[in-house]
């Protein structure tokens, strides 16, 4: 039986095909209660063992992608990229969520992608930690756009009912990020594995102790990559020629098929060592 589930913030919609029969629909919440109703409807449907393939939509896929590898289900993380072709291929004209998740399931029954394993506890706990310094640096940096848009607009003149309460939540979000470094860091030491890895990746010039922690959170396993090149294509990072015949000769660009965040890393990366 294969299990298509199209994933958003809040919901999922979830398609199961069983032969034969139209395919059963079913919307649930992307919580862990939504999680165990999914579990528990398709042991009602009969269904107790299912690939079940989702897009990789981040961290919105990721809680209901490991209920199901830890109930015994395949589990395969999809490239959205992958399942739009697809949808194409087979000239596809409705776009709905309850659609989408059968799009999904018709892939699954005929590609059978490779499933896929979730990350070692101690990742995925480094995943959450990185993630979420991410998150406070971003809304640090957008406080402090704030505090300096209402400088200007005030000419200077500042006002203390309106800059106080940024600044106080500078301050917080400061000392937030002061924190979940320090976990980081403590994280990373606790886990002897971790540590070494970090020391080695720490060891390589240009690499700090933050570019480290990210680099291990969204690498995972380093075992996995047999040389540089492909770590360059998970992280998307390697050209998509465009030549076709004598006279299509269009300019390469980064593929972007693979983890976004590295390569955010990699352009903050390029552009600190760009001349001034």
């Amino acid at each position: 039986m294969f299990v298509g589930i199209d994933v958003s913030k809040n919901s999922l919609d979830v398609a199961l095909l069983k032969a034969p029969g139209k395919p059963r629909h079913k919307v649930f919440t992307n919580n862990t209660a939504g999680h165990r109703q999914l579990l528990t409807w398709l042991n009602e449907q009969g269904a107790l063992s299912v690939h079940a393939c989702l897009e990789a939509t981040g961290t919105w896929a990721d809680a209901v992608a490991l209920a199901l590898h830890e109930s015994g289900h395949q589990v395969s993380l999809v490239n959205p990229a992958l399942i739009k072709a697809f949808g194409q291929s087979q000239l596809k004209r409705t776009k709905t969520d309850k659609a989408d998740a059968q799009l999904i399931a018709r892939f699954c029954e005929m590609h059978q992608p490779p499933r896929w394993s979730p990350p070692a506890p101690e990742i995925r706990e480094l995943q959450a930690l990185v993630r979420r310094l991410d998150t406070l640096e971003e809304m640090r940096v957008m406080e402090e756009m704030r505090v300096m848009e209402e400088n200007r607009l005030t000419s200077g003149v500042s006002c203390a009912e309106v800059q106080a309460p940024l600044e106080e939540h500078i301050a917080y979000l400061q000392a937030q990020i002061a924190k979940t470094r320090r976990q980081i860091r403590d994280h990373i030491d606790q886990h002897p594995n971790l540590k070494d890895k970090a020391k080695l990746l720490d060891s390589i010039p240009g690499i700090g102790e933050a570019t480290a922690a990210l680099l291990l959170a969204e690498l995972g396993d380093l075992t996995q990559f047999s040389n540089a090149r492909q770590v360059a294509a998970f992280a998307g990072l390697v050209p998509r020629i465009r030549e076709s015949g004598s006279s299509v000769r269009g300019r390469s660009r980064l593929s972007k098929v693979g983890s976004s965040r590295l390569r955010k890393l990699a352009k903050a990366r390029c552009s600190s060592l760009e001349p001034p």
